[in-house]
């Protein structure tokens, strides 16, 4: 950490409830541990990026995402003389609150809890955090520095409109300065999750033979990765030369990030954390050119992937399961778990109860989704996969 404008853990904001540190380890790393150590972050395992978990085992699931972007946001917080476990924290914390069955249960979920202020997976990371994790003796959620939860309420950037519920209530109670850009270092794992998916959807979307090298080789960056693979390696075999063209790919975004980044810090003349918070733009972007580029490889994910006939197929049964669980909860919330019977019963009012039972639906994993969604239904896990629901 050699930068001005790096976020230095001996000037933390400090905590909500206050705690001694650490002899051993400084505010960022114990929030990284806390975050690693956490039952919402061992559940990502089981939770899908884009593929539902039992569709095959070498695809993406947001456990091996989150550790790929937390490896790409050190690499250029690093280069940018930023704090790595600050950026390290907040990438690891990113998507903590994604539901069951990735945008698609999002989607699904979101519709249930319309009446009762919508669901927004960035702000149920924060409500994770703070509040649902309940390991520590002194307080509910995992405590963190203020700095790693700013880097997760503005993972998008500010704040601005009506808050998401879960949002607006924590920061009612500790001011997370929402109408600001975050440090640099969240702006960093922010921008680390657009490199992250962009290449590795690009793997599975292969791997899935949703389409082949030849179509993505016909992409503004990934064909030039191909094409020095195939003049560097010729004649490589296709596993070989795809690993090597999309690795490329990787390095051409963040060695992008770095440099655009680099100028733009310096051309701004940032010498300090709150002068990157009041810029009142982000100074961790890609350049124009590459972010152009990037918006065709987007363009053409979305078509061939993320609306891809067999992903659309799976998008209407994870609806029907979703839709299943959540009013039968709402509706016999006695069947929640013994542990969440003292919410239910503080609980004042439906909407209330419904939000503990989007707390719930949300913290399943796809796997434990699809268990429940067969003891109530009698349908088993061959049968949402192959009938519908």
């Amino acid at each position: 950490m050699t930068a001005p404008y790096a976020s230095d853990p001996a000037r933390v904001r400090g905590r909500r409830v206050p705690e001694e540190e650490s002899a051993f380890r400084s505010p960022f790393q114990r929030d990284r541990d806390r975050i690693i150590h956490s039952s919402a972050f061992r559940r990502l395992k089981h939770k899908t990026q884009v593929f539902v978990a039992h569709e095959g085992d070498y695809f993406r699931t947001r456990l091996t995402h989150s550790i790929e972007v937390a490896q790409v946001a050190r690499t250029i917080a690093g280069a940018l003389g930023l704090n790595g476990e600050l950026t390290e924290a907040v990438a690891l914390a990113h998507d903590l609150g994604h539901p069951p069955f990735a945008h698609a249960g999002e989607d699904t979920l979101d519709a249930l809890m319309a009446p009762y202020g919508g669901f927004d997976h960035n702000a149920q990371a924060v409500r994770i955090v703070t509040a649902l994790e309940r390991h520590y003796a002194e307080f509910d959620g995992l405590n963190l520095t203020w700095e790693t939860l700013e880097g997760l309420a503005k993972h998008n950037g500010p704040v601005t409109g009506p808050l998401p519920y879960a949002l607006a209530d924590y920061n009612a109670r500790h001011d997370l300065e929402l109408l600001t850009h975050a440090s640099a270092e969240a702006q960093v794992a922010a921008l680390s999750d657009d490199i992250a998916y962009n290449n590795h959807d690009l793997h599975d979307g292969l791997r899935a033979r949703l389409f082949d090298d030849d179509e993505i080789a016909a992409l503004p960056i990934v064909g030039d990765c191909y094409a020095e693979v195939d003049r560097l390696y010729p004649g490589l075999d296709r596993k070989r030369r795809r690993h090597e063209a999309l690795r490329r790919v990787f390095g051409v975004m963040v060695g992008d990030v770095i440099a655009r980044s680099r100028h733009l810090l310096e051309t701004e003349a940032v010498v300090s954390v709150e002068e990157v918070r009041h810029l009142g733009r982000p100074v961790i972007r890609f350049s124009d050119a590459l972010w152009s580029d990037l918006k065709q490889i987007r363009a053409f994910l979305f078509a061939r992937m993320y609306r891809a006939p067999s992903v659309n197929e799976m998008r209407a049964r994870v609806h029907g399961a979703v839709s299943t669980l959540f009013p039968h909860y709402l509706n016999r919330p006695e069947h929640l778990p013994e542990e969440w019977r003292r919410d239910v019963a503080q609980a004042v009012d439906e909407t209330a109860l419904a939000r503990l039972v989007s707390d719930y639906i949300a913290g399943m994993t796809d796997r434990f989704a699809l268990q429940e969604y067969a003891r109530l239904t009698g349908e088993g896990v061959r049968d949402f996969a192959d009938n519908g629901v």
